[in-house]
């Protein structure tokens, strides 16, 4: 049966990379376009990064809940094999989905951080267009925090399904023959 240790670990991690997610989206880094001491040129001026460290944390959470997940179930290829029924065929198509909205929210989170650590280092003119401050759009984090929460939802299913489908094939223990019962 399921492991409610494990569960209840993957659920913290999974609740602080959320949490540490939607913090990144609403600490994104805004720049803005300010004149030099001479007024020559135009340069930008960034404020806080610390959704990057954010979003950097939240990626490391959702990691090692994924990490912790899938050594538990051994990743589902080593080990016994699961017991046929709906149990292992829910616990592969679990698989499948849970892989594949973790691979969007370590994606969403690590490009968010990245292009929230980026800051345009050049200047122009002051009579040429301004420089393009560029920062990470609106949303990215938000996007991963979602894919997080799809991730927790979908990996605990998973786990649960897993636990249900595991089984040991073993020999018939009942009786070989017909059972009768004596007559009198």
């Amino acid at each position: 049966m399921a492991s409610k240790v494990v569960m209840i670990i993957v659920l913290v991690l999974d609740l602080i990379a959320f949490g540490l997610a939607v913090a990144a989206e609403h600490r994104r880094s805004t720049g803005v376009s300010k004149p030099d001491s001479e007024i020559n040129y135009n340069y930008c001026v960034y404020d806080s990064d610390i959704a990057t460290g954010y979003g950097v944390g939240a990626f490391l959470f959702l990691m090692a809940s994924q990490i912790l997940i899938m050594v538990t179930t051994k990743c589902f290829c080593c080990g016994e094999p699961l017991k046929p029924g709906g149990s292992r065929a829910f616990a592969v198509l679990l698989f499948v989905i849970c892989w594949v909205t973790f691979f969007i929210a370590e994606v969403c989170l690590l490009a968010g951080s990245v292009r929230n650590a980026y800051h345009t280092k050049y200047r122009t003119n002051f009579f040429e267009n301004p420089p393009s401050c560029e920062t990470v759009r609106k949303g990215v984090f938000a996007a991963g925090a979602a894919f997080i929460f799809f991730t927790a939802v979908i990996s605990e299913f998973f786990y649960y399904s897993y636990s249900r489908a595991q089984g040991r094939f073993g020999p018939y223990r009942g009786e070989a023959g017909v059972g009768m019962a004596a007559y009198k």
